[in-house]
């Protein structure tokens, strides 16, 4: 990716990140043990359900090693800041979500180069010699950890400001975020119309997939119907911003940027219709 991206890009990322930090209290962390089961369940969903699941059908479905890399890539992407407000929309557990987006987002600073170096060497791509994963993990600490710790102290320093500034400063993370996405597609014109086609459909089956094993395996271990909402639209819901920036930090080609920039559209569109299913109906014959 060029030159302008690999620099904005972190720019983005760290300034979504503090965003989140605004918003995010102790009683957030506090609630993973109050909420042990749920959490839990929620966690391994994303961290490794999900990058499972994505392995699995990028093994069998007939696609460019960039775009089974970058499908791979956005696996291992944390929930995005989005999956809050649709669970609110949705009627689901917002404290969890908020939760869940919290921790994963720190532990991707461990789970993401993981993922993504496995996935290098099993698809292809640049040499690991010619990689650091060690400098891969430093550089998501830089622009994941630093910017929520940074974003939490001033909640904790200054609620009125962080409160104020709270507002604001989602709406700048939503126009750095659709920033952030046109510009992937824009940087691939000439071949976003056969990276549509090979990957359009693989990431919405990984969409589809995702948020109906986290609902219904919910279903099977008996979490209650706002916490599997939750749970279903934060393994939805993928942080294409952070896939994208991974993708620039490493110096890779922007096809392989493409399914994240695809994953983000599709994932709004069946987020909102999930939305929109569960908000109107009740509780009490869903429970």
């Amino acid at each position: 990716m060029g030159q302008v991206a690999e620099v904005f890009l972190p720019l983005a990322l760290a300034f979504i990140m503090f965003s989140l930090g605004l918003g995010l209290t102790g009683a957030d962390f506090r609630r993973v043990l109050v909420q042990p089961r749920d959490f839990i369940i929620g966690a391994i969903s994303q961290v490794v359900l999900l990058p499972l699941v994505a392995f699995a059908i990028v093994s069998v479905w007939p696609l460019a090693p960039e775009l089974a890399v970058g499908v791979m890539i956005i696996s291992a992407a944390p929930g995005g800041v989005t999956s809050n407000l649709m669970t609110r929309f949705a009627g689901g557990d917002t404290a969890l979500s908020v939760s869940l987006t919290a921790i994963i987002s720190l532990a991707s600073i461990v789970t993401v180069p993981v993922i993504v170096f496995f996935a290098l060497g099993r698809f292809g791509g640049p040499a690991a010699a010619d990689l650091s994963m060690a400098s891969t993990a430093l550089s998501m600490f830089a622009i994941v950890a630093v910017p929520v710790a940074i974003g939490v102290a001033v909640r904790a320093l200054a609620p009125r400001f962080a409160l104020g500034f709270e507002r604001i400063g989602r709406i700048v993370s939503a126009a750095l975020f659709v920033i952030v996405l046109f510009g992937a597609i824009y940087e691939n014109r000439d071949n976003v119309i056969d990276y549509f086609a090979q990957a359009g459909l693989v990431t919405l089956a990984l969409n589809l997939a995702m948020m109906a094993l986290a609902f219904f395996g919910a279903v099977l271990v008996g979490v209650g119907r706002p916490q599997r909402i939750a749970l279903s639209l934060e393994c939805g819901l993928q942080n294409g911003t952070l896939a994208i920036a991974v993708v620039a930090g490493l110096g890779l080609g922007g096809a392989y940027a493409i399914p994240a920039a695809i994953y983000s559209l599709i994932m709004f569109a069946t987020a909102i219709a999930f939305t929109a299913f569960v908000a109107r109906k009740p509780a009490s014959s869903a429970a």
